[in-house]
């Protein structure tokens, strides 16, 4: 049996050898205990495991005294939104193994304010799981579930609001999207289609598996190269199973990199005048670093200096 891996990022394992109902019961315990019995917020991925998964979690959780509120299948990071404005969420659980093959899911555990557990957190989780000293409703304080089926829209409107939303309407895209058959299939054509794109999507059908793995690589979008080259598309996207993963491919089918969708993020926001600090995790390329100093210093790159990841 393999091991549950068990990270700041969460709890990951194969669905019916390491990650099983009972571990996740416990996990919910512990999670619930962790957050003092008020309510928490869980939302999946399109896994066919998300539906066990969330079973399992809502009566642990409820089990604590927590009131569970159910998003459904969205992305992460409309998950991660909707605690942070949300008026009485105390945390939440996104199940959703991102990149990883479909036999795998996983627990990642967010706080109030929309961002998941620091070291710190994750391990006072892992302590409170171990013990298993967990907060015990009484019959007469257990809570019913509720649902929540508009937070994947409100995220929308919260990217909308990031963008020049005319400028992009005015350029009338074509835009290819490969959605991998997870939580973006049905948000990421809408938001397109918000922006006056015209759209050419593939992989959209989350009742079936994956059609590729998840994970946005070069060998995992041919298929989307294939369609942005033949259609004529503008650029392609390509997103992983929860969407917390973006590759695109640009108008000649190339595939930069994953890894350079973080560096272009980086360029829009600083280019526009925000001066704050720039955080990454140890895996995002130096080219950020790169951006981040070059408007700190308020330098401009040399017409002839080649962009990040090129």
């Amino acid at each position: 049996m393999k091991q549950l891996r068990t990270t700041t990022a969460g709890v990951r394992g194969i669905v019916g050898e390491a990650l099983t109902p009972e571990v996740m019961v416990g996990f919910a315990q512990a999670f619930g205990t962790y957050v003092g019995g008020d309510p928490v917020y869980v939302s999946r991925d399109t896994r066919k495991s998300g539906e066990m998964i969330a079973a399992s979690l809502c009566s642990g959780l409820i089990a604590t005294g927590c009131r569970v509120v159910d998003l459904g299948v969205i992305p992460t990071a409309a998950l991660q939104l909707a605690v942070k404005r949300s008026r009485d969420a105390r945390g939440a659980i996104a199940i959703a193994a991102g990149h990883s093959d479909a036999e795998w899911n996983a627990l990642k555990f967010i706080r109030e304010d929309g961002v998941f557990l620091n070291p710190r957190q994750a391990e006072e989780l892992l302590d409170i799981y171990h013990q298993g000293d967990f907060l015990r409703a009484t019959w007469d304080h257990l809570k019913p579930k509720t649902t929540l089926r508009d937070a994947g829209e409100r995220h929308l409107q919260a990217i909308l609001k990031q963008l020049e939303v005319e400028c992009i309407r005015q350029r009338r895209f074509k835009v290819a999207v490969d959605c991998a058959n997870g939580a973006c299939s049905r948000f990421s054509p809408m938001l397109l289609e918000m922006l006056g794109c015209e759209v050419v999507s593939i992989n959209t059908e989350t009742d079936i598996l994956f059609p590729h793995p998840p994970l946005p690589t070069r060998e995992n979008v041919s298929q989307l190269r294939a369609m942005v080259r033949a259609t004529g598309a503008d650029i392609g996207f390509a997103h992983d199973a929860d969407g917390d993963r973006l590759g695109f491919v640009c108008e000649d089918g190339e595939f930069p990199g994953e890894e350079i969708t973080l560096c272009l993020a980086a360029e829009m926001v600083l280019a526009r005048g925000d001066r704050g600090p720039v955080v990454t995790n140890l895996s995002t390329t130096m080219a950020v670093d790169d951006i981040a100093n070059r408007h700190a210093t308020g330098r401009r790159r040399p017409d002839n200096h080649p962009s990040p990841g090129a």
